[in-house]
């Protein structure tokens, strides 16, 4: 009370006293961080929203709240366009956005405005391999299979890999993938697939699977034939890998640059705007949150799984990737889209 009582006799008595204050106040005191997610609310990427939501203020001057704000479209494109052009550049709006987001300037992909090396990249959640998955009901079980017989997959928008990933393995390998379209998000996939309207999904998603439908993996729900990943995974050692079948060495890079956003999964952004000091901050602030026990202790119980990159290394990725040679570029944006 008497703190309080001076400052307020400081502010009646000197305008430069009160100003300064204020100016020494955390920023965000008494403010709340909005985190902008390019799915629907019930996926793993409002799971993962919430926890942070949840523990990252904690770490940040000020303890401001947090809320999550939904906004799925174009396969992540809408939130990334609106983060980029429209969000408030004050360090109180964060976007985490698919994956595949940051290299669609480098496909050409349809309803791109804005500039991936410009964002200021916070860190990413997780690294995941790409696979697709069949249900138990559909008659395709295996690789072979996926070779012989037509697979239909669900997808929420082009740019997202539920439509990359089939269009590569079709290119590559001629397979015979059928993408169906106008889904909202990949939980409305998962809920087609289980009604025998899809036969199965492509993309990155075994962390969600076992937050979301553990039951799949116990109950073998699913099969898994085939793993757009590097070197096989222990959890399904009889699947093999794209990388198994590739031959040739500038096959192997573009296929390098298609599954460089795998390491960086679920990645956290800042609009272009935001100043390099609360940029600082934040990071700072994202970095401190991985590494808390509370933080970690929530990711177990919810059975999901981090293993986070930093923000200043995501920015070095992308600006190597976006200065490989053209014919590089090229030759995936190519197989991306099936040529």
């Amino acid at each position: 009370m008497r703190l309080a009582s001076i400052a307020l006799v400081l502010c009646l008595t000197s305008a430069p006293a009160c100003a300064q204050a204020q100016e020494s106040a955390p920023f965000y005191r008494g403010k709340t961080i909005r985190i902008v997610i390019s799915t629907g609310v019930a996926g793993g990427y409002a799971e993962y929203a919430r926890v942070i939501a949840e523990h990252m203020g904690r770490h940040i001057a000020g303890n401001p709240g947090f809320i999550v704000q939904s906004m799925p479209g174009a396969g992540g494109l809408q939130a990334a366009n609106y983060l980029f052009a429209q969000a408030p550049q004050d360090g109180a709006t964060i976007g985490i956005v698919h994956s595949s987001v940051p290299l669609a300037p480098l496909w050409g992909s349809k309803g791109v405005r804005f500039d991936t090396l410009k964002f200021n990249w916070l860190g990413s959640l997780d690294r995941v391999d790409g696979m697709c998955i069949s249900w138990n009901a559909s008659p395709i079980k295996t690789w072979a299979d996926m070779l012989t017989k037509e697979m239909t997959v669900g997808s929420s928008g082009a740019g997202s890999q539920m439509e990359t990933y089939p269009a590569i393995l079709n290119k590559l390998f001629g397979t015979k993938i059928k993408v169906i379209a106008g889904y909202k998000d990949g939980v409305a996939v998962y809920i087609a697939m289980e009604r025998g309207e899809l036969d199965g999904r492509c993309g990155g998603q075994l962390t969600v699977i076992k937050s979301t439908r553990p039951h799949w993996l116990t109950e073998r729900k699913i099969a898994v034939p085939i793993l757009i990943a590097q070197k096989r995974s222990p959890e399904f050692p009889d699947t093999p890998t794209v990388m198994e079948f590739v031959k040739d060495v500038p096959t192997r890079q573009q296929l390098d640059l298609v599954t460089l956003t795998q390491g960086l999964d679920r990645p956290v952004m800042l609009p272009p705007g935001v100043g390099a000091e609360r940029v600082r901050e934040l990071r700072a602030a994202f970095d401190a949150t991985m590494a808390d026990i509370a933080f970690r202790a929530d990711i177990e119980r919810r059975s999901l799984h981090v293993d986070p990159v930093r923000g200043e290394e995501m920015a070095k990725a992308f600006e190597r990737a976006f200065a490989l040679p053209p014919e590089i570029i090229v030759g995936a944006r190519e197989m991306m889209a099936g040529r």
